[in-house]
């Protein structure tokens, strides 16, 4: 999902369920994933960057030890270190990271779990070769009536009926699988949206540029990237039918998403933890470029027998006003549009916070809430210390330090962020250096005006890929599955 897809961001997608999130807390404008799914979810997982908890390509097994396809034995999920605390953590949605038995999520620590195991999957059906599991077991979904991202949300809302009324606390991950390609939703879902994609990329990049300037998500110096020179301009592309239909469905799957979301919190009221539950929402890449066609040919898009992609005119468009996409490290890649909400403490509403956090960060900031710590063994294990930041300050109206300087690595794409620097390279690429606080949109490379600055950063993250066991992509051996 791009950085603009939600109404909060920018977006003419209807989200009124994560818009009032937004309202009823704070939105992060600088947040950061790791350009990929299994990247981000295993950071996200262990505060740890995902070389360091061995997933440093996908679920792919490479033989070294920071790409194992896995989350290794050297780190803590954020199941395992909470339920010390007390904690009955629960987990409904997409994994990816560790296909096997042994690596499953009630493997680490999870409590209870529904969903996809594997990657991207027909979302009215199960595709051959990927796994769903109901706790330990293997689960497959009935032939009638099945719909990933609605049976995600019967799963969370049935756990939360459940354990939203004991009196310990509980912890739920609902990862959705929406918006990933195929594009699968509703016929309903998508005729909402029919149409409204005709006027093109080009004027919806414009449209919700101007609406992120004045919500304030970006800042008026940074200049509305060019049109990707890959996507034709709209009034030259032929196919409109065709690109308002794939667009309408992924409209379609975001706000099927966004009504699962309205359910969890209606539950959450129900049972009377609303205001007592802190709740995050993120995506975890940018927007996604790839070209995927391998349904039936002349299946209807949106239907079971489809398995499309939207393409890059829209990816280009969803991450406005970045470039780039899902994959790289420049913002367009590992830009993230981030919330909190917890009407219970948070008290300044509907707010903005500027400063770079990373999604690393999400574990220090729940284990700190829930009186855990981050531990140094476990089972018998050395894990590998959290350099990440707890966001506890943030959510409390605080000072926060920040992070002196955050790290990306991903199949040769390569970042650092120190201060307003940020120094990037699109593999197999030199490195190119932008200033962020003056030009985060990244259209003017200031590496040849700053030579000294580009060898002090890129000396930096030499030196982090050394201790997080990063390998150049083009000297990776061959992947196999893990």
């Amino acid at each position: 999902m791009g950085f603009s897809d939600i109404g909060c961001f920018g977006s003419e997608i209807a989200t009124p369920n994560i818009d009032r999130l937004a309202q009823r807390g704070v939105r992060f404008t600088h947040f950061y994933n790791c350009a990929r799914c299994c990247p981000s979810r295993a950071a996200l997982l262990t505060g740890l960057d995902n070389h360091a908890a061995g997933v440093g390509d996908m679920v792919e097994a490479r033989d070294i030890p920071a790409y194992e396809g896995y989350l290794n034995q050297n780190c803590v999920t954020l199941a395992e270190a909470l339920r010390p605390a007390g904690y009955h953590p629960l987990m409904v949605g997409k994994w990816h990271v560790g296909e096997n038995r042994g690596h499953w999520p009630t493997d680490r620590g999870f409590e209870h779990y529904f969903g996809l195991i594997s990657g991207a999957c027909n979302y009215f059906r199960l595709d051959p070769g990927r796994k769903m599991a109901l706790d330990g077991e293997p689960w497959s979904p009935p032939e009638q009536g099945f719909y990933m991202t609605d049976a995600f949300t019967d799963h969370a809302v049935s756990l939360l009926d459940d354990y939203g009324r004991r009196q310990d606390p509980f912890l739920l991950y609902l990862a959705y699988t929406a918006p990933h390609w195929p594009l699968h939703a509703w016929p309903d879902d998508i005729a909402h949206y029919r149409g409204k994609y005709k006027s093109g990329w080009d004027r919806l990049r414009l449209e919700r540029h101007r609406r992120q300037l004045d919500m304030g998500i970006v800042d008026k110096r940074w200049p509305l990237t060019p049109r990707d020179r890959d996507v034709p301009a709209w009034e030259d592309v032929d196919d409109k039918e065709d690109k308002d239909h794939r667009m309408a469905t992924y409209a379609a799957q975001i706000t099927r998403m966004d009504r699962g979301i309205g359910r969890v919190m209606e539950k959450l009221r129900q049972v009377g933890q609303e205001d007592n539950t802190l709740v995050f929402f993120l995506s975890d890449n940018g927007a996604c470029h790839e070209i995927v066609n391998r349904g039936k040919p002349g299946a209807e898009i949106g239907s079971a027998d489809s398995f499309l992609s939207y393409g890059v005119g829209w990816a280009n468009a969803g991450n406005t006003p970045f470039r780039l996409y899902k994959h790289w490290t420049h913002e367009g890649g590992i830009a993230a549009p981030f919330i909190a909400s917890w009407p219970g403490v948070i008290k300044s509403h509907n707010s903005l916070f500027h400063q770079p956090a990373h999604i690393t960060d999400i574990m220090p900031t729940v284990l700190e809430l829930a009186g855990a710590q981050y531990p140094r063994t476990f089972q018998g294990r050395e894990i590998t210390p959290t350099q990440a930041k707890s966001l506890v300050p943030i959510l409390r109206g605080q000072r926060w330090p920040g992070h002196e300087a955050l790290f990306w690595e991903h199949e040769g794409n390569r970042a650092v962020h120190q201060q307003n620097w940020k120094l990037v390279n699109r593999f197999p690429d030199r490195w190119e250096l932008y200033d962020l606080d003056a030009d985060r949109t990244e259209l003017k490379d200031r590496a040849a005006e700053e030579p000294d600055r580009v060898r002090a950063m890129s000396s930096l993250y030499e030196q982090w890929a050394h201790e997080h066991g990063v390998v150049p992509f083009q000297d990776l051996p061959k992947a196999k599955r893990a």
